[in-house]
């Protein structure tokens, strides 16, 4: 059976001119629910709604503590056998015992899936032809295509994650590297950040509510589905509180990203105002999404880690106008 480390190898050119880039996510499991009850536990667990997901559609959603902070976040969709659930491998086990305790009141199954499928990321100017030569086509924001064993989920930003069993993995990629180069996860990562979707890692895990992460923004947070854990405070920050920290992305000289969780610090005063969510390298820059103050993300004062380091800029995100008029209502 191919393991990861055989196709790690594979995946190590940096560079950022390719025209369609193909990259091995082995930060990335899967947790599997299945079983009659699956839609009834987990409309009680999750931030995003079930009713939405079909065999051709897929979300972004999160699981949130009882205060509200987020101990995952996903990109969920379904199979023939129940819900998928793809997100930081380093979260699943935590996630696993955690769900495990609500889901022995239902008539439904957890599993760890990650041993048994390889996850790729796909995005650029022949993605399209890269799923075709699988017999998929590219599917867009929010839908999934798949065929057989094969399930590909669209996200922001124009690129999509393709779920292979194990075993057929290295196949595939030798097909699918007719049209796309693969490239190392450090370009996945910054593909995730220009288009502005986060992701809690063990680092991070219950440090943020989902509004923090722009989750709403997304469409990965339901503000009609009813209860969840975490929904009273989710829902009262969304309609009774105002939110003092989000998600920006930000630019910063150097080689090295920031690890999720540092610091980001106001270096006239020595506060600190924010954290890393997520970091990689560009050939100009490193470039981030962290959540800061909204009174300091406009500072020319910022650096990451300590009040040494470089400063920091700020960036566009895909959806900034859409946030800005919403914070401004």
């Amino acid at each position: 059976m191919t393991q990861l480390p055989d196709l790690a190898a594979r995946f190590t050119d940096d560079r950022a001119d390719c025209a369609t880039c193909i990259s091995l996510l082995s930060h990335e499991g899967i947790i599997a629910v299945e079983g009659v009850d699956t839609d009834k536990f987990l409309q009680g667990q999750l931030t995003c709604d079930l009713k939405s997901v079909t065999g051709t559609t897929a979300t972004l959603g999160a699981r949130c503590n009882p205060k509200g902070r987020m101990q995952s976040s996903f990109y969920l969709w379904r199979t023939n056998q129940g819900v998928m659930l793809g997100l930081d491998r380093q979260l699943i086990a935590a996630q696993l015992a955690d769900l495990g305790k609500y889901a022995v009141f239902y008539k439904c199954e957890l599993s760890d899936q990650s041993d048994n499928r390889v996850g790729f990321g796909i995005w650029g100017e022949a993605a399209d032809a890269a799923l075709q030569s699988c017999g998929l086509d590219m599917p867009a924001n929010g839908t999934v295509a798949h065929k057989d064993d094969l399930f590909a989920i669209g996200l922001p930003g124009g690129a999509c994650v393709l779920w292979v069993p194990t075993e057929q993995a290295e196949y595939l990629l030798d097909t699918l590297c007719q049209h796309a180069d693969p490239v190392s996860l450090n370009q996945w990562q910054l593909q995730r950040i220009r288009s502005g979707v986060g992701q809690v890692s063990d680092e991070t895990r219950e440090h943020f509510i989902p509004q923090m992460l722009n989750l709403q923004q997304l469409g990965g947070v339901s503000f009609r589905k009813g209860c969840y854990t975490g929904q009273e405070i989710v829902a009262r920050m969304q309609y009774l509180g105002k939110l003092k920290r989000r998600m920006y992305r930000l630019l910063m000289a150097g080689e090295a990203p920031p690890s999720p969780g540092t610091e980001i610090i106001d270096r006239e005063s020595g506060k600190v105002v924010g954290e890393v969510v997520m970091a990689a390298r560009s050939h100009k820059a490193i470039e981030m999404l962290a959540v800061v103050q909204k009174d300091a993300a406009q500072l020319s004062t910022l650096s990451a880690g300590d009040s040494d380091g470089p400063l920091i800029s700020l960036a566009d995100l895909p959806y900034e106008r859409e946030l800005t008029s919403a914070e401004a209502e």
